[in-house]
């Protein structure tokens, strides 16, 4: 089966169809395995093997369905902004939109060009500039090692999994060569719109950035925001429906940078993208799914795992704009 055959194929498939789903949209993709192009701006990422594919969905139901490269960890980089943003509204609830706001970008995630129009305040809390405010509010009251190991920690929780970690080569990779993002966090430093000194801020990071997970993993952490706010497979309730229903807005509208709008055009879910060739999508209600190739298209978003989920999304019916 190809890729044309999948995207037509029926729609509104049962939960008990969805690990032969998942298996033919990884053999319908395999043939373009390295397409797209890897994140070499980061030195550390430039050796990554491009012809990679890994898919994970977990239901709310527990049930796990994966393929391909789906065990194999790697670099979830702006994914992990999802996990701070939801640290920072724990800490700061809503004073989190004094200092970054809601609305898309419409530019590259280290453009400086909105930020310098805006007075230092980045345009939403996905975009570099954001996620960096972010990080400085979940600095406060903590060193740099304290939050970082604050954000580890959270995000062991979300996945019942002591056995995430940091890639200490990205993180030095990143800090060795992210030029841009020390820009934006002198420019807002600049405006008074962070607290604590650059060098601390960029520290976490560069550091929660550098989180590797595996797919299988990556859809755990995501389950709450699928199942209104509380982790069905540990029971534990990780935020109020609300703030999931909130947080699920800000990934469709801001997810993917300035390809947001396309992917919810295309996928219909809400969804985070990374430079690692990483996305975490959530079907409210239904599940979490996790995909990974490194090659990466225009906007920076994993080329073919942009396209597993469209398969994915069609194929099941999901979408928060109907079935």
């Amino acid at each position: 089966m190809d890729v044309a055959d999948l995207a037509n194929g029926d729609r509104g498939a049962h939960v008990e169809d969805l690990q032969g789903i998942v298996d033919e949209i990884y053999h319908a993709l395999t043939p373009r395995l390295g397409e797209g192009k890897v994140a070499d701006y980061i030195p550390q990422l430039a050796h990554v093997d491009p012809h990679k594919l890994g898919i994970a969905v977990v239901g709310v139901d527990g049930g796990v369905y994966k393929a391909g490269d789906c065990d194999e960890a790697f670099s979830i980089q702006s994914i992990s902004k999802v996990f701070t943003l939801t640290l920072a509204l724990g800490k700061h609830g809503e004073n989190v939109w004094k200092r970054v706001g809601r609305e898309p970008s419409g530019s590259a995630f280290n453009s400086i060009v909105q930020l310098e129009h805006e007075e230092g305040k980045p345009r939403n809390p996905f975009i570099n500039a954001g996620a960096i405010a972010v990080s400085d509010l979940v600095l406060a009251g903590h060193t740099p090692r304290e939050a970082i190991g604050e954000i580890v920690r959270f995000v062991q929780y979300l996945a019942d999994d002591e056995q995430i970690a940091i890639d200490p080569a990205v993180a030095k990779s990143e800090l060795a060569t992210g030029y841009r993002n020390f820009a934006l966090a002198n420019f807002m430093r600049g405006f008074g719109k962070l607290d604590h000194p650059v060098d601390h801020v960029l520290g976490v990071y560069f550091h929660h950035c550098a989180l590797a997970m595996t797919c299988a993993q990556l859809a755990r952490s995501g389950l709450f925001l699928a199942a209104a706010g509380r982790n069905p497979l540990t029971g534990h309730t990780v935020v109020s429906r609300q703030r999931a229903r909130r947080i699920n807005a800000l990934m469709l509208t801001c997810g993917h940078y300035d390809g947001s709008g396309d992917f919810a055009y295309r996928v219909g879910l809400p969804g985070k993208s990374g430079v690692g060739g990483g996305i975490l999508a959530v079907a409210p209600g239904k599940a979490s799914m996790a995909v990974w190739s490194p090659g990466l298209n225009h906007n920076g978003n994993s080329l073919l795992g942009s396209l597993a989920l469209e398969m994915l999304a069609h194929r099941t019916g999901w979408s928060v704009f109907g079935p």
